[in-house]
Parts: structure tokens; C-alpha cells; sequence
């Protein structure tokens, strides 16, 4: 039985031979045997659901809904669509083909059980392999477990290495692992006499995987944490990452008191401008630590301060917003707001960034401006001032944001009135003198 599509007429052997599914002849998607047995035992719209991150053949594709066809119907104009969608475009009192917008001299809906067959075959095969693969590595992520309670030295780190690459890369094989005792066994790898090649591999694989409050537990051991900011401070960029995502899980759910050399590691990971990624990672984990007093101190002391600031012009708009935060909660410190009341940059880089990013950055440096502000009103109004944030706080409170905004930008800008010369004031405010 021929299939239409497009307004051609093809037949099943022609579909493959000539590479419009990808067979033989093309670079397409394969479709390695349409014979494929027992198709009728597997669920159509189950592994279309399963499979929906696939590149599905364009034949395949509903034009109205642009979904895989479940029940492809040929109209009389030689269009196919998926059976529900035609009939609610034919139900809203159309009469013309979607495609071709032809008017339809007969509206029965022809069944295309070759395109049917096709369809349901192609899936058949895709979701078959794709289980394969996915029983063929949760085969080997438990084969693995196996040898690694056996094996030591390089043997070890090598094992490590092919499971965090399977784990890494599928999604089964991390279930699998976590469900059989995986997380509590690489866990015990990491001590006080675990060497880095060891330690940098486990973690590696620790952090790809669901950790439960026992495992967290488990994990937040002094010794194990040692190993960490060890691997931290002197590991690969990617075992740096790795590491400082976990420890992220880890004081999300605990209130531990990170070491200053863990603090020293993660801005050494933020200062890099050369890898995004890093930076990205460190500023996640330092937004979750910077929330306890403590450690917002703990930050401040080793001299973090200065240096988000001098990275702030460096920042993409994702990590620009979380170092914004940092900054926020470190300015509601006193010796937070005196820190950054002594950078110089400061206030400049803050009011160039107000109001080109998002709401959250300008709301947050706006916070930062008023605490610094507050701090030494005079020196802090004239700087500002100068540097056009009169300007910038009208335009905020002239915008569209929301109240929180304009009421920050109102108590920013009044104290700047009050504490710097009004020539100067009006004349960098652009007001007229009505205005004035």
C-alpha cells in the first residue's frame, strides 16, 4: 500500500532504499529491518513518550500538531495528519487541507496503515536498542561495583574511571548504582589515606548521583571533607568543579563551618576567567555558605570581598547575579559593608550595572549601594553621584519595576540629596530647574 507525504507517493522498500528514513543510502536516522516481530506488544505512545529526545524522520511528523503520528489519516489531497488533529480542524468548520489549504471534494479520512506500520516499526527498533543499551550498563555499573571492592592502586583508579564515565553519561546506570549499595561504597573510599587520583575519581562519580540525608551524612565526615578541599586546592579544573558542586550538596543541608582553605579554594575557582563553568560552580557554593553569619565573616576575612569585586566586570549575567547576592548578604555585615565601602571600584562597577541585566542584579546592587552609603553618607553620596547613579536611581524610579525597586532607588536617592552639594546634585540628575 503506498504512503502519501508532501504530495509523493512512496511504497515501503522505496522509503528506505532512497534514504528518506535514513536507510541504506543516506544520512539520516537508520531504520535497520522494517520486519521487526511482535510490534503489536509494544505500546506506540509509550515509546514515543520514551524517546521524545530522538530526531524523528520528517514523514513522521503531524503538520498541524508537529508531533510523531500515532494514527496517520490521508486526506483526498494526498496530505497525511495524525487522525485527533485533523478531525478537530475539520470539527471547527474547515474545509480545506491545512498543508495545501486545497477545498476538500471529500472529507473521509483514509487510514495510511503503511506509514502506520512504519512508524510504529522504526519506533519499535529505536526503543528496542535503547533498552539494550540501557540493560548492557546497568550490567556493567554492577560488574564494576564487583571488581572495585576487590582491586587496589591503579587498578582502582581505573575502574573509578570507566564507572564515572557510565555513570556520567546514563541515566540508568546512576540508578542503578545508587540502588545497590554504590553510594555508600564509594563514599568509604574517601579518607585520610586516600590518594587524589582516588579521591578526585570518586567524587567525580558521587556527585552525578542522588544522595540521601544518610549518605549526606556520611559524606560530611571531618576526614572526608579534608580529602575534598585537598582535591579542591590542588586537583584538575574538572575535579575542581566536581568537587565544590558536591560540597554545595553537602553545606546545603548542613550547618558545618567550611575550612578557610576550602573559602581559598573556591575564590582561586572564581578568579579564573578562563572557565565559566567554574566560576559558575563557585559562586553557587559560596551563595550557600555566605547565608550563615559566620561564614559571611569567615569570607571576609581572607580577603574575598575585594576580589568579587574586581571580577564583577568579568561576570556573565547568570554569575554576575549570584556574586551580586554574595556581595548583598556580606554588605548587611559590618565588616562586610566597611570592606567593600574601602574597594574602589565599587560603587562605579555598581552603578554601570544597573538596570542593563536583570531586576534581581539591580535590586541587589542597589541593596549594596545603600548599605555603603549609609556607611560614610558623604564620602559614599559624592562618589556616587559623580559617577551618574542620581541619574540612574530616576530612571529606576521613571521604569516599569516593581515597588521593592522603586523603594530602594527612593531611599538611595534621598540620601544623596542630602549629603551631596546641590549644584552638583541637580546638574548630574539632569533636572530642570522647574524640576529643582
Amino acid at each position: 500500500m503506498p504512503m502519501y507525504t508532501g504530495g509523493q507517493v512512496l511504497d515501503l522498500e522505496t522509503a528506505v532504499k532512497d534514504g528518506i528514513l535514513g536507510g541504506g543510502g543516506g544520512g539520516g536516522v537508520i531504520c535497520d529491518d522494517v520486519t521487526t516481530p511482535n510490534l503489536g506488544k509494544l505500546d506506540l505512545k509509550k515509546m514515543i513518550e520514551q524517546l521524545d529526545s530522538i530526531e524523528v524522520p520528517s514523514v513522521f511528523i503531524c503538520p498541524i500538531s508537529l508531533e510523531p503520528m500515532q494514527d496517520p489519516v490521508t486526506l483526498c489531497t494526498g496530505q497525511t495528519y495524525e487522525r485527533s488533529n485533523i478531525l478537530k480542524w475539520l470539527s471547527l468548520g474547515h474545509f480545506t487541507c491545512p498543508t495545501t489549504m486545497q477545498e476538500l471534494w471529500d472529507d473521509s479520512l483514509t487510514p495510511n496503515s503503511t506509514l502506520n506500520h512504519l512508524i510504529h516499526t522504526w519506533f519499535t527498533q529505536k526503543y528496542l536498542a535503547m533498552k539494550k543499551r540501557s540493560q548492557d550498563v546497568q550490567g556493567r555499573s554492577l560488574e564494576l561495583l564487583e571488581v572495585l571492592k576487590t582491586v587496589k592502586g591503579q587498578t582502582r583508579v581505573n575502574t573509578l574511571k570507566e564507572l564515572r564515565k557510565i555513570v556520567t553519561a546514563h541515566e540508568s546506570a546512576r540508578k542503578t548504582v545508587a540502588e545497590n549499595g554504590g553510594v555508600s561504597f564509594v563514599s568509604s573510599l574517601l579518607g585520610p589515606f586516600t590518594s587524589h587520583s582516588v579521591g578526585s575519581e570518586a567524587i567525580a562519580i558521587l556527585v552525578n548521583l542522588q544522595l540521601n540525608s544518610d549518605s549526606i551524612t556520611n559524606l560530611l565526615q571531618p576526614t572526608k571533607i579534608s580529602l575534598m578541599v585537598d582535591v579542591l586546592n590542588e586537583g584538575s579544573l574538572e575535579t575542581k568543579i566536581d568537587c565544590v558542586k558536591l560540597m554545595g550538596i553537602l553545606f546545603a543541608a548542613s550547618d558545618i563551618v567550611p575550612s578557610l582553605s576550602l573559602l581559598v579554594g573556591v575564590l582561586r575557582l572564581v578568579k579564573d576567567k578562563r572557565h565559566p563553568h567554574g566560576i559558575l560552580a563557585g559562586l553557587r557554593l559560596l551563595k550557600i555558605i555566605s547565608t550563615q553569619e559566620s561564614l559571611g565573616n569567615s569570607i571576609i576575612s581572607i580577603g574575598g570581598v575585594p576580589q568579587l569585586v574586581e571580577m564583577l566586570p568579568h561576570f556573565n549575567s547568570e554569575s554576575l547575579e549570584l556574586c551580586l547576592y554574595v556581595l548583598k548578604v556580606l554588605s548587611s555585615i559590618p565588616h562586610g559593608a566597611l570592606a567593600l565601602k574601602n574597594c574602589s571600584n565599587l560603587i562605579p562597577n555598581l552603578v554601570k550595572l544597573l538596570m542593563k541585566t536583570s531586576e534581581n542584579c539591580t535590586k541587589f546592587a542597589l541593596s549594596i549601594l545603600l548599605e555603603v552609603c549609609k556607611l560614610s553618607p558623604e564620602e559614599s553620596a559624592a562618589t556616587a553621584v559623580n559617577a551618574g547613579l542620581a541619574a540612574k536611581l530616576l530612571l529606576v524610579i521613571q521604569s516599569g519595576c516593581n515597588p521593592e525597586l522603586k523603594q530602594l532607588s527612593s531611599e538611595l536617592l534621598k540620601l544623596c540629596s542630602q549629603n551631596c552639594r546641590a549644584s552638583i546634585f541637580i546638574s548630574k540628575c539632569k533636572l530642570t530647574r522647574t524640576l529643582q
